[in-house]
């Protein structure tokens, strides 16, 4: 974990054509389907990066094979139902479908109860074109249903890679961490599980802005549980460097620095507390956070 630095780079090794085939081959004859979730770039950046127990050297392609098996063992247990869910939450309470499938659209419901608080949504970009999963921890209830709300980020997490470009394999997370309610603690280890489990090296880095005792004390209970790798990508700001360290990581700088965080972007009209459609059962905008998201990828233009 750091204080500061939000801009170390890792280093990584070359991975050849021949072995991307040979992943490609042992996940396709194990998950004919699902691999195709895994782009070339993706499998390529995981089995880039350094071997834990050695980080001179590269892992070895067995281990990563292994990564990628977990992980799509991994999304058969907790992922692929969920696009059903979403539909029937965008769905009528009295749609044939929701009828039909009471338990099944009991979860939609908690999953709409979940993205409805606007508390965890995709807006913007940094300035290396990742998308930003912002989080924020004063929308979130104090007794939260973990299971929906774990989904919620699923559904949302996915949502960000689908629209990631060639060449962009990881996200940004910047969280408003020092409001009430704290972070539910069984939440924090469920997001741990399903980062390390089902998103490995999908999270470049999660800020946590402006630091406060209760994410002070929180990190200090979860940090032991990470992997270093994880845990070395968690930089916590301090309120006078806020502003600063944000405009580096944000694509425009400044002028993207949300309201909630001290700034003058005003996400709220976008993500307002009671949803942009209060009359309907998902009345968060999922829709449009998606045709938003899509439309700054795609006019983004990296640095000079």
């Amino acid at each position: 974990m750091s204080e500061n630095s939000a801009e170390e780079v890792e280093a990584t090794f070359p991975v050849s054509k021949e072995e991307l085939s040979i992943i490609r081959a042992d996940l396709e004859a194990e998950f004919p389907e699902d691999c195709r979730y895994l782009s070339d770039d993706y499998i390529l950046s995981v089995a880039s990066k350094p071997y834990s127990k050695d980080p001179t050297v590269r892992r070895p392609i067995e281990y990563s094979t292994e990564k990628f098996k977990d992980l799509l063992k991994w999304r058969a247990e907790y992922v692929l139902h969920l696009p059903v869910l979403l539909d029937l939450a965008k769905g009528s309470e009295s749609a044939p479908e929701a009828v039909e499938q009471p338990e099944k659209y009991t979860k939609a419901k908690a999953l709409a109860t979940s993205l409805n608080y606007g508390s965890m949504y995709w807006h913007g970009l940094d300035k290396e074109g990742r998308p930003i999963l912002w989080i924020r921890c004063d929308r979130m209830p104090w007794f939260p249903d973990v299971e929906a709300q774990v989904n919620a980020l699923i559904v949302l997490a996915d949502a960000g890679i689908k629209l990631m470009p060639p060449g962009t394999t990881d996200f940004v997370a910047l969280s408003d961490s020092n409001s009430t309610p704290p972070p539910n603690p069984q939440f924090m280890l469920n997001l741990l599980s399903a980062l390390v489990k089902g998103y490995p090296d999908r999270l470049n880095l999660l800020v946590s802005c402006p630091v406060g005792t209760i994410i002070q004390s929180i990190m200090k209970l979860l940090l032991p549980l990470m992997p270093s790798r994880l845990a070395d990508k968690i930089v916590l700001i301090g309120e006078e460097d806020s502003k600063d360290k944000l405009s580096k990581i944000l694509c425009n700088g400044e002028a993207d620095i949300p309201t909630f965080m001290g700034g003058s972007n005003d996400h709220d009209q976008f993500y307002p507390t009671n949803g942009a459609s209060p009359d309907k059962v998902l009345s968060f905008d999922y829709d449009g956070m998606v045709d938003r998201l899509e439309a700054e990828i795609k006019v983004f233009k990296p640095s000079e």
